[in-house]
């Protein structure tokens, strides 16, 4: 660098980000670097590179104009770089910015610290229009500072004794209002009629219609009487969610004193509080289960926010045993290749870049153990021989509705979904096209089961079919 350059660097003053070294072309990033990719749509008249290395400096060292104390520091080392600015095909305007960061400028084992600097004040950015975090590479060096899962799959088919199909669960409805003994009803015939797992809903806590406790005592009396009943290994997820760590706590403490195999948070309590009740998970030998309450408010618009498979790669990190990643047939948005994507990213242990189901990175896990999925919202028996070619065994099935609703009653709903499950399996086992042929597959095993006729009837002909607002922007070519 010539005296000259460092000069202009350094006078005083606002200078552009690119200027000040935020945007390197010819930047090579390591394999310890955290790497992030950024769909951004810059303001009228804002040229998309200055823009993307705004991006860059925003997120790590920049502020508004130069700062002499930069000088005391390695500068350039902690600076984020992009080092790539693409055209989002297809749509004007868009640009996907590519950012390599340091793995120095990060906390080991904090999502706190990481999110707070990859999406901390750069997205209310005045010079962008919308600003959306695409995806990550999180690198082996910084993967391996965390715990990850508390069991992971391979430990929950253990605990669980349960092999070669996905699981089933249904969440409790209506999901306010019930009293405790009737909830634990509720629970009781889901959980006998043959499903795996039932579950509290995102926002059953401690009201005054039903406190904790009691839902817990009431819970566990009707996962335990199931259990003696079928002779399976039962849970039901329960929701520890509350004000404070300590309550938290306490709560998941007389989850486990009960017997329950499976406590559950909602994404609201935030980074810390889901890592620390991971660490809490591991410690008492109880599965952690993670709904993604409120997750749509920053994952769902295409142009702003952060995408899932991003919120996904973290919470593999914090570490937990299931996580909601969509249904692609139910009531819930779930592009299938987008959706496709998420399922890889929370079950292998390495995801190679794939940019037609939005995966702009090769991710290796370094044998971190993987996230079960669970597809809940909207599902039902018709639509099982779709759920298991899209998902495969490692997913937990959800049927709440489609469980609940059954018009002969719980049990039977619960019944339908098991029967249809172990018949699509089995046809899947014995080679058939389950995709192809399920229709038939579930109308034969109707014909010798009740509960499973009266649910296709019901429900055989429901579909959620609706265009998906977040499909992946790639443009087929010869190296793809």
């Amino acid at each position: 660098m010539t005296a000259e350059n460092t000069k202009d660097r350094w006078d005083p003053g606002v200078q552009s980000y690119a200027g000040m070294g935020y945007y390197a072309p010819d930047y090579e990033p390591k394999d310890t670097d955290v790497l992030a990719v950024f769909r951004l749509t810059p303001q009228d008249g804002v040229d998309p590179i200055e823009a993307s290395a705004a991006v860059a400096g925003e997120s790590s060292t920049a502020t508004w104009t130069v700062v002499w104390t930069d000088r005391l520091t390695a500068n350039s080392h902690y600076q984020a770089k992009c080092y790539r600015v693409d055209e989002v095909p297809g749509r004007p305007g868009e640009y996907f910015a590519y950012v390599a960061y340091d793995i120095d400028l990060f906390e080991e084992a904090s999502i706190a610290n990481l999110t707070s600097s990859i999406i901390g004040n750069v997205f209310g950015f005045k010079p962008l229009k919308a600003l959306r975090l695409e995806d990550m590479r999180i690198p082996v060096a910084y993967v391996k500072t965390f715990q990850g899962p508390p069991h992971g799959i391979v430990m929950e088919r253990e605990f669980l004794n349960k092999y070669g199909r996905p699981l089933l669960g249904a969440t409790i409805k209506p999901k306010l209002g019930l009293s405790a003994r009737n909830y634990g009803r509720v629970i009781y015939e889901a959980n006998r009629g043959g499903l795996d797992f039932t579950k509290d809903d995102e926002n059953i806590n401690s009201q005054p219609f039903m406190r904790w406790r009691d839902r817990f005592l009431f819970g566990m009396e009707g996962v335990n009487k199931a259990m003696a009943e079928t002779g399976e290994v039962k849970g039901h997820y329960l929701n520890v969610t509350a004000a404070t760590m300590e309550e938290m706590y306490e709560r998941a403490e007389l989850a486990r004193d009960l017997g329950s195999v499976v406590v559950m948070v909602d994404l609201t309590i935030g980074y810390t509080a889901m890592q620390s009740m991971s660490h809490w998970a591991r410690r008492n030998g109880v599965l952690l289960h993670l709904h993604r309450a409120g997750h749509s408010t920053f994952t769902r618009q295409k142009t702003h926010g952060v995408s899932f498979r991003v919120l996904a790669k973290w919470c593999r990190l914090i570490g937990v045993d299931h996580l909601h990643a969509g249904t692609v047939v139910g009531k819930l948005e779930g592009d299938p290749a987008t959706t496709r994507g998420y399922y890889d990213t929370l079950r292998d242990d390495h995801v190679p870049a794939n940019p037609a189901n939005g995966i702009f990175f090769d991710q290796d896990w370094a044998s971190m153990p993987g996230v079960l999925p669970v597809a809940s919202g909207g599902i039902h028996a018709g639509q099982m021989h779709q759920l298991l070619d899209l998902f495969g065994d490692d997913v937990v099935l959800q049927f709440g509705g489609g469980t609940i609703g059954h018009p002969l009653g719980i049990a039977a709903g619960a019944e339908s979904n098991r029967v249809a499950l172990e018949a699509v399996v089995k046809a899947r086992n014995e080679g058939r096209d389950v995709l192809r042929e399920g229709a038939d597959i579930l109308r034969s095993a109707a014909a010798t089961c009740r509960p499973l006729e009266v649910a296709l009837s019901t429900w055989g002909d429901v579909t959620f079919d609706y265009t998906s607002t977040d499909a992946p922007d790639a443009v087929p070519t010869a190296s793809r």
